[in-house]
């Protein structure tokens, strides 16, 4: 029988996986652009494991992107939408029907 890995991950496989989780992303939207859904989707699920495997958080400008729910890759009026209600975000994806509603944050004027 083959054990897994033991002990705590270090800083340098942990930068490793933020690295990689990057690329993944600006990976998927390179293909979403190309409206190749599937694979952009594939790069996702891949960003997701990377993230869960080495308890890394998948920053919050890549968390808008994606459907929290079928973990598809959202293109705005391709296979989501995108509206601003009582100052909230809400994002509809169109391939699970399940909305995202997030809070809308305005720019404080500079005196």
């Amino acid at each position: 029988m083959s054990q897994g890995r033991r002990g705590r991950r270090t800083k340098g496989m942990l930068n490793i996986a933020k690295e990689r989780i990057d690329i993944l992303f600006d990976l998927a939207e390179k293909e979403a652009r190309a409206y190749n859904l599937q694979r952009a989707n594939r790069y996702v699920e891949l960003a997701r494991k990377i993230g869960m495997r080495y308890n890394v958080r998948v920053p919050s400008h890549f968390k808008r992107r994606y459907c929290k729910f079928c973990h598809s890759y959202l293109v705005p009026s391709v296979n989501s939408r995108v509206r601003i209600k009582y100052k909230k975000i809400v994002i509809f994806c169109e391939n699970c029907g399940s909305y995202m509603r997030m809070p809308q944050f305005r720019e404080k004027k500079m005196d």
